[in-house]
């Protein structure tokens, strides 16, 4: 009787501890992805947020993040979800770092109202970096004639099969420069009264968690299960949020039946963005 009872109480006054629900936020941030490489977007971390964020009696929402970065407009949509989810739901959110949350997973991370990382965990890179490959003189040396045709003088801007403009660099500058006081503008404003005035904080560079603390990049050491409890008891629980599953029990976020040819051709493209990827992992060692 005094469990049926026990089982009738709001969670919040039973004696079996909080539980914390945990998002988990892992890979490049790429708008798109597919069977081959799933990657971070909204499209993909929507559902398990609001899933998250839904817990009535959890107090706090705890994201992990590992990911080196990618595209800015998937990182700061993602981030803007999640201050959303957190203003309508009221609950507080604790980002916790593991590998590393540089550029754009920074940029996400600053959706916590508390960022704690490792020690050896790489934050920081708050910067804009585009990169690409020419190739002007490739076609002539296989015998290939490229034809375009533009209306607009500049829609071939940026070329690859072109020699370099000096005023097409110019242009791709200002639209970094552009996206980078963007950046800038929400560290200062997430981090306001715990930034250290340091001339390198918007560099590009990056540091390790010991360093980001010492910066104000980060509000703490520690690991999240030992944080979590040490902030709401021993006995809270963490759950782990995820998508989904299909009629199978296979997670299936928006995979759809692909024909024989289209599996090889996901298959080349899915190497060619495992090469980018593994670029984007290895400016930061790992």
């Amino acid at each position: 009787m005094a469990g049926f009872l026990r089982k009738l109480l709001p969670k919040r006054f039973r004696k079996d501890g909080i539980t914390i629900p945990v998002v988990r936020l892992q890979g490049p941030i790429i708008s798109g992805g597919g069977q081959f490489r799933p990657t971070l977007n909204l499209a993909n971390v929507s559902p398990v947020l609001e899933k998250a964020f839904a817990m009535k009696d959890a107090p706090a929402v705890a994201i992990s993040i590992n990911s080196p970065g990618g595209s800015p407009v998937q990182s700061r949509l993602i981030f803007t979800r999640i201050r959303e989810l957190a203003r309508e739901k009221q609950k507080k959110v604790l980002v916790f770092v593991e590998d590393v949350a540089a550029s754009g997973g920074y940029m996400i991370a600053l959706a916590g109202d508390e960022i704690i990382a490792d020690a050896t965990s790489i934050v920081g890179s708050i910067g804009v970096v585009s990169g690409g490959f020419g190739f002007p003189e490739l076609l002539k040396k296989i015998g290939v004639e490229r034809r375009v045709y533009t209306a607009g003088e500049n829609k071939v801007i940026l070329d690859p099969f072109q020699p370099e403009k000096e005023k097409d660099i110019e242009y791709l500058k200002s639209l970094q420069l552009e996206i980078h006081q963007v950046f800038i503008s929400m560290v200062r404003e997430r981090r306001a009264g715990k930034l250290r005035d340091d001339a390198t904080v918007f560099s590009g560079l990056f540091w390790s968690g010991t360093r980001g603390l010492e910066l104000g990049l980060i509000d703490g050491l520690g690991d999240m299960r030992q944080e979590l409890k040490r902030r709401y008891g021993q006995k809270t629980k963490l759950e782990l949020v995820t998508a989904g599953r299909g009629l199978f029990g296979r997670r299936i976020p928006g995979v759809s039946p692909v024909s024989l040819e289209g599996a090889a051709s996901g298959l080349a493209t899915g190497l060619v963005e495992a090469a980018e990827e593994r670029a984007l992992w290895s400016r930061f060692g790992l």
